[in-house]
């Protein structure tokens, strides 16, 4: 009998998992049907950049200065044990830009702006405001849901590529102002490195994926939470969770798409 109820736990556990799967995937192509409405009220999409967007540059430019100058630190002591440290350009950018700039900022975009958003229409169910909404003949996902979802979109990318920014700085200031790297070989040995469309082009396609899949995750865990304090906690935190995870995932299987088979 422990046996059978262990298994039957299991299979509950299985099912509803590929259930609100199911219910997310609705969501979200629901959102993306009723995006035109949103658009029509692009002034709501352009507050929200400012909520999701904006107010996460803060974070996202002082870990990316401090990330680049790990990496300056690190890059140059293995550099300097085979007489390379000419590269230390091209290692920070390459580490930022193809990796640890979008997934980074992917990490703090979903710490910051997706408990946020989760939160934020967690309480709106719970003081049953999206149900005022819908007896006004207000569809909630149209008027709710797209402005951020689309704001969460957009919003992404540019934050990766401010992060990397920051990122390259910050291992310019430790290589070449405080440790003393030839400062032409730092952007030179960049420049010869980078190229537009294997790095930085792949660069802004995980983190536009790893924000579509951020805010979907935060809107759906928002909307789809009980409308209770304990209930508005949990999907806050599922939220952090399961957009962690899901990046990661994400980033794995877009890196071997995009390096895999070279």
């Amino acid at each position: 009998m422990p046996i059978k109820k262990a298994f039957a736990g299991i299979g509950h556990k299985v099912v509803n998992a590929v259930w609100r799967i199911g219910l997310a995937t609705r969501f979200f192509f629901l959102t993306i049907l009723y995006s035109g409405s949103g658009f029509r009220r692009f002034h709501l999409i352009i507050k929200e950049l400012f909520s999701s967007g904006v107010m996460s540059l803060i974070i996202i430019l002082v870990a990316g200065m401090f990330v680049g100058m790990v990496l300056g630190l690190q890059g140059y002591e293995t550099l300097k044990r085979y007489g390379s440290e000419s590269a230390l350009g091209s290692l920070v950018a390459l580490s930022l830009v193809r990796e640890l700039g979008p997934v980074l900022a992917a990490l703090l975009f979903a710490s910051r702006a997706g408990s946020a958003m989760t939160a934020e229409i967690g309480l709106m169910k719970a003081t049953e405001q999206i149900s005022a909404m819908e007896m006004m003949a207000v569809n909630p996902i149209a008027r709710i849901v797209a402005p951020r979802f689309w704001a969460g979109v957009i919003s992404m990318p540019l934050l990766a590529a401010l992060f990397s920014a920051m990122g390259i700085f910050g291992g310019y200031f430790v290589g070449v102002v405080q440790i003393g790297v030839d400062e032409g070989s730092f952007w030179s040995q960049m420049q010869a490195a980078v190229d537009f469309r294997e790095d930085i082009l792949n660069g802004v396609i995980k983190s536009f994926v790893f924000g579509t899949a951020v805010t979907v995750i935060a809107l759906f865990e928002g909307y789809d939470a009980p409308p209770t304090a304990e209930g508005v906690s949990g999907a806050t935190t599922r939220t952090v969770v399961t957009s962690s995870l899901a990046i990661l995932m994400l980033d794995f299987i877009l890196t071997a798409m995009m390096f895999g088979g070279k």
